[in-house]
């Protein structure tokens, strides 16, 4: 009796699902972008996060993009971190963010990052705070003063802010789909609503573009 009810419920859950996702609809959990934008990741479809280390509503929508990507991302669909600079006063974060990639160091670093901030309520106002932090994880601290300072850096820094305000977003975080949708937790109406809508989006640009 319990193997059917299981089943049941199983069963009912994935109807609740579908019929939800038929009903995600544009100007409503979605947005088209006026002027849509160039993807970076070739055939697979595009799933930019805009995010600022400083915003709460990011950290605590961290877990949710994890289990994402650890069971929930279509196969055609490529996820993109963007850190967000809609103030001036973002494009540390972003510096930082940017620096963890030149290190290779992103998936050791990102999380953490977000920790020290929210958690840990470390303050993060300039290089040698960030690099104070990486060190305590295992990157050397002169590396990264060398990178975060490094013209290269500074490049994908100015390449990403022009790049994060094209999208229209009145803030973080926000899930570009493709270059042209755009859905946050708000429109959805929650964490693990946005990952669906988002699963929804992946599959309609996909259908667009054959």
């Amino acid at each position: 009796m319990r193997k059917i009810t299981t089943v049941l419920t199983l069963s009912l859950g994935l109807c609740f699902s579908t019929v939800a996702a038929a009903q995600f609809t544009e100007g409503e959990h979605y947005v088209v972008l006026r002027t849509p934008q160039p993807v970076q990741t070739g055939d697979k479809i595009e799933v930019l996060e805009l995010f600022w280390y400083g915003c709460p509503h990011c950290y605590r929508l961290e877990p949710y993009i994890q289990r994402w990507l650890r069971g929930g991302k279509p196969d055609n669909a490529e996820y993109v971190p963007l850190p967000a600079v809609l103030r001036e006063s973002w494009g540390f974060h972003a510096r930082v963010f940017y620096t963890f990639e030149a290190l290779g160091a992103v998936e050791a670093l990102h999380e953490k990052f977000y920790d020290a901030i929210h958690e840990l309520r470390k303050s993060m106002r300039d290089a040698e705070d960030a690099a104070d932090f990486a060190a305590k994880h295992g990157v050397d601290k002169e590396e990264f003063l060398s990178a975060f300072n490094s013209f290269g850096v500074e490049t994908r820094l100015r390449q990403g802010s022009a790049r994060s305000t094209r999208y229209a977003a009145p803030g973080v975080p926000s899930i570009i789909v493709d270059g042209k949708y755009r859905t946050s937790v708000s429109a959805a109406g929650g964490p693990d609503e946005l990952m669906e809508v988002v699963n929804f989006l992946v599959k309609k640009s996909a259908g667009e573009r054959s």
